[in-house]
This record gives C-alpha cells, structure tokens and sequence, in this order.
C-alpha cells in the first residue's frame, strides 16, 4: 500500500541510449506555463508529442500530453493543480465516442508511475521477475501490453504526489483524507472530460490498492452528484473495506481475530512458493480451497472463543496452522495463534536471515537484524522502485517534454496523516475506517449496467486473496446484481504486471472486459 518515499527533482534529465524506442525525437507541439509567476493566477500547462507503437500487430499513432490542470472547487475558484499524463488515438473518426480510462495508483500517497510504466502506458520499464534488477542503465521498451489500443487513458497524480498540489487558498492538509480525495479526483476527471469532449465516450476507472478505495467512492460521486455514467471499473488489487486490510494500514498494531483468518491463505500460498511446507502438495489450488475453508470455519471459531478455547482444541489448531504457514507450533503459541503480516514476512524465512517481500512475497532479500520482530523493509520495494523511478523521470523529460524545473513526488508520507474517516450519505456519523464497498454497491444500484473486474495476485499480503473475497461478498449487492462482479487471480503479488506471463493476461483480460463493455 506504501512505499519508500521519494521525492525527486526532474529539473535534469540524462539520455540514456538504453531507453531510446519509437519515441527518439518526440515533435513537441505546446508547451506553456504561468505558474512560476505567483502574481498571476494559476494556470495550467501542458506538453504534447506525437508517437506510434505497435499493439496486438497494429500500429497506433497517438498523442501524449503531459501536463498540469487547474482543477477549480465547487465556488469556481482554483483550488488545485493536478499533474496528469494523457494518451489519445490519433485519427479516430469520432472521439467522443472512443473509450476513455482514469488511471491511478493508491498509497494513499503514491504518484501513477506503477502502473503507468509497468502495465498501462506504451513505454514499459523492464524488471526482473522476483529478484533485484540490477543498477543503471535500466531498459525502457515499447509496451506491446498498453491498453491504447483498446482506450484512450489519462494516468492522475493526486494532488500531494506527481507535480500536483493545492493552489489558491487551499492547503495541502484539505486534500489528505478519504472524501476529500474522492471529490479532488472526481472533480480533476469531470474537468477533463468536459474540456476534452468526452462526455459520451465510454468511460472507466483503473485504480491500485487504495487506489481502489478511491475509485469505489470517484464512481459513486460522479454518477450521482454530477450525472457523468461509467461503463465499468477495474479494481487491481482490492481494498474497499480498509478494515479488512487493517494489518497493512496499522502495521500489526490493531491486528484480531478479524483479519487474521483473511490473511491466512496468502500465507499459506507464500510457505508453498517459498518450499517450507511439510508435505508441501504439487497443486497450490487444492491448498488453497482447503486453507479457505478452515480459516473461514474452524480457525475463525477459534479466535472468536478467545482465552475460552479448551487446551486440547488449542492444540490442535496450532498444529494446523504450523501446516499451513510453516512457522513453527513455538512461535504460534507465543504469537497466540495470531501472526501479522508484517510478523510473517520476518519470520518465514529467519533461519536463513531472510526477509520475504510484502507487496509480492516471491521475493526476498538480507533481513538485516536477525532477532527483530518485524520486517524492516519490503524486498520486493527495494528490487523494483530505483528502475521504474529512473526510466520514468527520464521519460517524462525526454520523450514528454515535461517536467524540467519541477519537483516530482514519486511517493509522499501523506498515509501517516490521512483522515480515514468516510461520510457516507445519509449516515449520522462517519466511518471510522473507511469502506467504499458501501459506495460501490450504490453505485452498481444506481446504474445497473456498470461492470467491476476485480483482478487478485495469489502472493499479494497488502491486499490478500481471501480478503478480496470477503469485500466482494459483502457488497450487499441484490442477487441479479453480483454476477457483474468479477474476480481474476494471478500467480504474482500486489503488482502482478511485473511478471511478465500474469502482465499478458493483465492486458488480456482488461481489453475483453472493456470490448464487453463498452458496447452494452
């Protein structure tokens, strides 16, 4: 959900050979800003080149405007300006009508260079799988996975990260909370859509982690305060209900009987991977239908009974879940049948002093203080972040021609001062923690032709599998209703599209959900 945070200068930018692709010698066609001068009111500024690719064996002209927008309140005063980067299809008879997706990562507190330069835009940084890439230089390539070829795509910095931050009278702190992002990016994406000519395109959310959380809570708010219907939404890595996932945002440190048995399959998924199962069976499916089951049935009765739980009974369950996670009976008995993920990641793998990966638990590194409780860092976080944050910066500069003189924010600490409250309407009083699943339920309601594609990575701990299940089947969707859910897994983490077999299915599955979609 949170990465290190970084916050970058893009005043220079090297050229690197290694990252030179279709895009050489990008034809800047406008390039302006005003808002170096704070005399003037805000303005915004943008950049646009015009590149090809080839997708699927089609090549596809299109243009890439980077940008700022400034997004005004509901007084019509500017209020913030939003960093965004947006590709359009050159040469669409009618673009009012071509598809149009909003894309953005989550944190809170994270810019959109994930899944920008991992799964969605034409460039693409390469990784390696499950393992370190190595130092500079890093290879950037034409993204034969972008979804151009299916939508137009407009990739959303909220404000706090990227080049966006608030102007006017309004300060930064207004906009790090749960509603307050919600109405910043729904009111970004209706601006946009209304300068740009897209109000009868087919439009869709795409967002990440708690990117999720944002566009279960964007879809509802512009669908009923602004009339602005969307064709579908497409949740990677779910985390409506942020109860579920409490572990993640608390760092272990509310974590009960509640989540627990939510989390234990991904364990049980990550001890099968890593090979530390006794009796590890040959199909990780059958484990997992067998986990499901006793975690949602005799573990979850188990921790519900507490200190009142017969020795013998105690017993037993400890032996199950040695089974099962591979930890040892000792250390569950002391953990009093209750390992947080933060817990987990530290201790599979200590007697070889390694640390598994949190966002995708396939990986692992050094765990640097062998007696520790917890994991001091994500190895999967330390493997990937210095190449996607270099090719992109380099990018942005060099084939986008924006950024120079800016200061990009990769990712902020916005989390730890987040307000994850949520008013929900009608409610007297707001949600502690928040749930958009509350949202987009109404959402489905309101507009009984939206579709959700749900899309899970089985060694994903930020966001576990079973988790995802539970905030599925708890929508309190009507009957006719749940079935324009669906769920897709992965055998990869948080990020899937960085392996490459689950990026071709990533892309796979979101072009058939769009082709299914946008022709209702």
């Amino acid at each position: 959900m949170r990465r290190v945070t970084t916050a970058l200068t893009v005043a220079f930018f090297t050229v690197c050979p290694a990252l030179v692709g279709a895009s050489d010698k990008p034809e800047v066609e406008t390039a302006s800003t005003s808002e170096s001068q704070p005399q003037e009111a805000p303005k915004s500024a943008q950049s646009a080149t015009r590149h090809t690719i080839v997708v699927g064996g089609v090549t596809i002209d299109y243009t890439a405007i980077a940008g700022t927008l400034v997004v005004r309140d509901a007084k019509d005063q500017p209020w913030a300006s939003v960093g965004y980067v947006a590709y359009t299809r050159n040469g669409v008879a009618d673009p009012s009508r071509r598809p149009v997706t909003f894309a953005y990562n989550g944190g809170p507190g994270s810019s959109s260079v994930w899944l920008h330069m991992g799964a969605l835009g034409p460039r693409r940084v390469v990784t390696t799988d499950a393992a370190a890439t190595p130092p500079p230089p890093h290879r950037c390539v034409d993204n034969e996975f972008s979804i151009l070829d299916r939508t137009d795509l407009v990739m959303i910095d909220p404000v706090g990260t990227g080049f966006s931050k608030a102007i006017g009278e309004a300060k930064e702190k207004d906009f790090l909370g749960v509603d307050a992002d919600i109405e910043s990016v729904s009111r970004f994406i209706k601006q946009y859509v209304t300068e740009n000519g897209r109000w009868n395109s087919p439009k869709y959310l795409l967002g990440e982690s708690y990117g999720t959380t944002r566009s279960a809570g964007v879809v509802d708010y512009l669908q009923v305060r602004e009339g602005m219907a969307f064709n579908g939404v497409i949740l990677v890595s779910m985390a409506t209900d942020l109860d579920a996932i409490l572990d993640t945002l608390m760092d272990g440190a509310r974590y009960h009987q509640f989540q627990a048995p939510l989390y234990l399959p991904s364990y049980a998924a990550v001890a099968w991977y890593h090979e530390v199962l006794a009796g590890r069976p040959a199909e990780l499916g059958i484990l997992l239908d067998e986990v499901r089951a006793f975690a949602l049935g005799e573990y979850a009765h188990a921790l519900a009974l507490g200190s009142s739980l017969p020795e013998a009974d105690r017993k037993a369950m400890i032996d199950k879940l040695c089974r099962y996670t591979g930890l040892s009976s000792e250390y569950l008995d002391k953990a009093d049948l209750k390992v947080s993920a933060s817990q987990f990641v530290k201790e599979l793998l200590r007697d070889r002093r390694e640390t598994v990966g949190f966002l995708d638990a396939r990986f692992h590194g050094v765990a640097f203080n062998p007696l520790g409780e917890k994991a001091e860092y994500d190895p999967q976080d330390a493997a990937t972040t210095p190449a996607f944050v270099a090719v992109f910066l380099d990018y942005l500069g060099r084939e986008l021609g924006f950024g120079q003189g800016r200061t990009y924010v990769i990712q902020s600490d916005a989390w730890k001062t987040w307000d994850y409250r949520h008013k929900i309407e009608g409610a007297a009083m707001p949600q502690p923690m928040a749930d958009t699943g509350v949202d987009l339920a109404h959402a489905m309601g309101f507009n009984p032709s939206l579709r959700v594609l749900v899309l899970q990575g089985i060694f994903d701990l930020a966001t576990p599998l079973l988790a995802t299940e539970y905030q599925v089947s708890h929508l309190d969707l009507r009957k006719d209703l749940r079935s324009h859910i669906e769920v897709k897994y992965y055998d990869a983490g948080h990020m899937m599209y960085m392996h490459e077999p689950s990026l071709t299915r990533f892309k796979s599955d979101v072009a058939a959900f769009i082709d299914g979609t946008a022709r209702q």
